[in-house]
């Protein structure tokens, strides 16, 4: 009973930080560093910032994943994020290779989930 507290205050500790840090995003973002021409930076400086929030909580996961496929899922949600701020660089900057960098990391992601539930099954990569 008394590690279900402790449970229940990190966890609550960690949604109110997540909540704040939102909040904070949304009010006041943080300064852009990129083009300043672009109609939407707001939106696109905001969804910068949630996607390297994402990125870090999946490392996080990666370090203290209880279970091998918990640490599988984050890896490949982190390639998921990674394309993502592909996106936002390549809108942001105007600079196409960022795309290119963004297609190679999802198949590249892709490729290494393949072989991480290959290898957690105990099977084969010919299999």
């Amino acid at each position: 009973m008394k590690n279900e507290g402790k449970k229940i205050i990190r966890w609550l500790a960690g949604a109110v930080s997540l909540t704040a840090f939102l909040v904070l995003i949304v009010i006041r973002p943080l300064p852009f560093l990129f083009y300043q021409g672009l109609p939407h930076l707001g939106f696109l400086g905001r969804a910068l910032y949630i996607l390297l929030l994402g990125c870090f909580l999946a490392l996080y996961r990666i370090a203290r994943g209880p279970t091998g496929a918990d640490r599988i899922v984050a890896i490949d949600i982190l390639g998921i994020m990674i394309v993502g701020l592909c996106a936002v660089l390549t809108i942001t900057t105007g600079r196409s290779w960022y795309l290119d960098i963004g297609i190679a990391w999802a198949l590249q992601s892709f490729i290494s989930t393949l072989a991480f539930s290959k290898y957690l099954e105990g099977r084969g990569f010919d299999e």
